[in-house]
């Protein structure tokens, strides 16, 4: 698939308006960029010329979001395809991997529950849980509440006595023999301690699933034959036990209304708009049942209608997760090229999948409850987002007027240092843009030129590194003359992705008093960097420290600034402090391990992953060693020499050597 870069200039659309004739007519995807490199835009056409002419009339004639992409860009590019699903394929992918900022993006506004099924384990678990799903695991949802899901499956382990319990305490249960309580009140067949074979065990959990997919009526049809079978051979303690069994699915399925009467499996899926934002809301139907709810708000940033907007969603929604395509997807307007996205769904699916617009009946019902709800959302959303907006602009200006900068501090870096007794010194990097965490432009440090438990120069190394990284990045990214394109290349030009460290701060904020502030200044003196304020945020009484200033500015208790300030500040202590326990916990297991004979770097590795904690490695016996794979009797025995706290009997009793963990002032074993 060729591609064809036009010139980029910074002078407006018609400077880069690719050559009369230039642009092929086949369909294709195409890349708006900005000056900087990074891709702003992407789209997909039927025809290329057609589409992309449209881009560069008279700048007046379009839509006020085209126009500020148009002008913002500065060049275009595109790649030909075959067919219009391969467009609609490599759309997706473009948009998943450059996050273009005018194209729509739709993000969760909450986190939603979902019920999860881990099918990958040889004993599966089911569990509720949140956030983006993991290989291995069968999902049910979202719902719109975790206690309500946490009780259909309380209920439905009566029928279904699957394993629920976490991998510790199903470990545990194994070891001491016995059962947890689900066990001895049958909500659990208790495959820990062998009362039900792995094979047992799994055709539990395919029921169970099955149920929860939609498919209730066979296993009511069983149950009640069971139930009469029972009371015709005069067992009726069986007979009352599966009738209770009838009555849990029963009160299961009451939960969730029936809203199609043909069974049908189905997204109903519909849209709020306004000038600046959308709102989408999409009910999971299965079986005929709601099965699960789930929200997106974005801003509107390109000149799509809603059908635009409805292809665009659905692409997003399915294309990263084809186990979740049904068979019928309901929509409030058909997209631009509804036969192409059936045809793409149905490739991912496997089999056809159907998009149409509800026009009578239940159906059409269900999409007016669906539309209902989304534009509460929209309303809700915009009511939160005015006062966070308002807020975040606020606690902005108030650092600016306070520490006297010439600019809103847009992106503030911030910095901590983790130690304990001068062993295992560790620094971090959290990153906030426009107010709110950039979670992804955090970075971990470990400090290695400074001996001992020296903060200041601890903080000096890690200022030194990091702004000469910025120094490199910038100096690596200059174009040479003679170029076409003009200004620093923050991003790689191949992927339009940013450099790591290649953004300069508007504030550098260092957790500590004037001696870090000090420290951090210097380092970026010594580099030449003068254009980058830095201040120190003490956490005693909460002062703002100035470099070369001896009296701290003051702001007040009440003010956003400081609030600001003060979740930047404990959010780079809590990654230093989470970076710094994870290596020390690692060390530790690593040293007392080290001259175990026969036991090289990968069992000292199977042995971390098995206990993940010294003080679990130090409980366990020699028979609980032995069963890790790959270590045999004798080496048990020399491991369980090795971790013994020193001046212990062969029994464990004796000493423990307590130490004070001056970061958090936790007392801890060591």
């Amino acid at each position: 698939m060729p591609s064809r870069p036009a010139r980029r200039t910074t002078r407006g659309p018609l400077s880069y308006r690719p050559e009369p004739g230039s642009i092929p007519t086949k369909p294709g995807v195409y890349r708006f960029r900005d000056a900087q490199g990074r891709v702003i835009y992407v789209g997909k056409a039927k025809s290329l010329r057609a589409r992309l002419s449209s881009y560069f009339q008279d700048v007046a004639n379009l839509h006020q979001r085209t126009a500020t992409m148009v002008t913002t860009a500065a060049s275009v590019e595109w790649t030909v395809v075959n067919t219009e699903v391969e467009a609609l394929q490599l759309e997706y992918s473009w948009i998943k991997e450059f996050d273009p900022r005018f194209n729509v993006k739709y993000r969760d506004d909450k986190s939603y529950p979902w019920l999860a099924v881990t099918v990958g384990e040889e004993f599966p678990r089911v569990m509720v849980g949140r956030g983006a799903k993991r290989r291995g695991t069968r999902y049910f949802g979202p719902y719109s509440h975790a206690w309500a899901i946490r009780e259909t499956v309380d209920i439905l382990l009566r029928v279904f006595p699957m394993r629920s319990c976490s991998n510790g305490v199903f470990k545990r249960s194994a070891q001491v023999g016995r059962p947890c309580l689900l066990g001895y009140i049958d909500k659990c067949s208790a495959p820990c301690v062998g009362n039900v074979s792995a094979e047992e065990h799994r055709a539990i959990v395919e029921d169970f699933c099955d149920f929860m997919g939609g498919q209730t009526r066979p296993f009511i049809r069983r149950i009640e034959k069971e139930m009469y079978a029972a009371s015709d051979a005069l067992d009726f303690e069986k007979a009352a036990r599966l009738r209770d069994d009838l009555g849990a699915m029963q009160r299961a399925l009451e939960k969730q209304a029936v809203v199609l009467g043909d069974g049908a499996d189905a997204d109903v899926i519909a849209l709020a708009e306004d000038p600046l934002e959308v709102a989408v809301q999409v009910f999971y139907v299965r079986g005929g049942r709601i099965r699960g709810q789930r929200g997106w708000v974005a801003d509107r940033m390109d000149e799509g209608e809603t059908p635009e907007l409805v292809e665009n969603f659905l692409l997003q929604l399915y294309a990263g997760d084809p186990d979740s395509i049904p068979r019928e997807v309901l929509v409030p307007a058909l997209p631009p090229d509804a036969e192409t996205l059936e045809e793409l769904l149905g490739d991912l699916r496997g089999s056809r999948v159907r998009i149409r617009v509800p026009q009578r009946g239940d159906k059409r019902t269900l999409a007016e409850t669906v539309a209902t709800n989304a534009a509460q959302a929209l309303a809700l959303h915009k009511t939160k987002r005015a006062s966070d907006l308002t807020t975040r602009n606020r606690a902005l200006e108030e650092i600016q007027q306070a520490l006297e900068l010439d600019d809103v501090p847009l992106r503030i870096e911030c910095y901590d240092v983790s130690n304990l007794q001068g062993t295992e010194v560790v620094a971090s990097m959290v990153v906030f843009e426009d107010g709110l965490p950039r979670k992804g432009e955090y970075r971990k440090f470990v400090i290695r030129g400074v001996d001992g438990q020296n903060d200041v120069a601890s903080m000096h190394e890690v200022i030194t590194r990091r702004f000469r990284r910025l120094l490199d990045e910038q100096a690596r990214s200059e174009l040479r003359p003679g170029d076409e394109t003009s200004g620093p290349m923050l991003v790689d030009p191949e992927t339009g992705r940013p450099r790591k460290f290649a953004y300069a701060p508007g504030l550098v904020v260092v957790d500590g008093g004037p001696p870090q502030v000090a420290a951090a200044q210097q380092a970026l003196d010594e580099l030449g960097i003068d254009d980058i304020p830095v201040v120190g945020l003490a956490k005693r009484l909460e002062e703002v420290w100035v470099p070369g200033e001896e009296d701290p500015v003051i702001l007040p208790r009440s003010s956003e600034g400081l609030y600001l300030l003060q979740r930047v500040r404990d959010e780079a202590h809590r990654f230093a402090i989470t970076h710094h326990r994870n290596r020390r916990s690692k060390s530790m297991v690593e040293s007392v391990l080290d001259d175990v004979p026969g036991l090289g770097e990968v069992r000292r590795r199977t042995l971390m992953k098995h206990f993940g904690s010294l003080k679990k490695l130090r409980e366990a016996d020699v028979e609980e060693l032995a069963q890790v794979p790959g270590i045999g009797v004798r080496t048990a025995e020399a491991i369980k020499q090795a971790v013994a706290p020193q001046g212990s009997g062969s029994d464990g009793s004796g000493p423990t050597v307590i130490s004070v963990n001056t970061a958090t002032g936790e007392i801890e074993e060591q």
